[in-house]
């Protein structure tokens, strides 16, 4: 009776785990990091990138840290500003995505907000 049920466990067990078969991936593709094409944004301060993008849609401070985001017609770029000591505050790092919040290149993102009109 023993072998039996351990024979009945073994068959139920492994007809849980097919073999070869690999749950498919789900989710955002990823986009690498890279600096490339951010040469116009980053380590620059806030007066070069309204010159640059129109004015911002936001203007977020907290602390000594900034953050100024600009809305386009393909996406949002956020440029994060942090200053050391009396220095200007300039762009340390800058975030882009689709306006449904999917994941878009950066360097893409400021080209087109570099065409947008006056800011808008």
């Amino acid at each position: 009776m023993k072998t039996l049920a351990a024979i009945v466990l073994t068959l139920t067990v492994s007809a849980c785990a097919a073999p070869g078969v690999v749950a498919p991936k789900v989710g955002r593709a990823v986009i690498p990091y890279t600096t490339a094409g951010l040469e116009r944004v980053l380590g620059q301060d806030a007066a070069s990138l309204t010159q640059l993008f129109g004015q911002p849609d936001a203007d977020i401070r907290e602390g000594t840290a900034r953050k100024l985001q600009f809305v386009g017609a393909i996406c949002v770029l956020d440029a994060y500003f942090y200053g050391k000591g009396s220095e200007t505050p300039r762009v340390t790092y800058v975030d882009a995505r689709e306006l449904d919040g999917s994941t878009i290149d950066r360097a893409s993102c400021v080209a087109a907000l570099t065409r947008r009109d006056g800011g808008k």
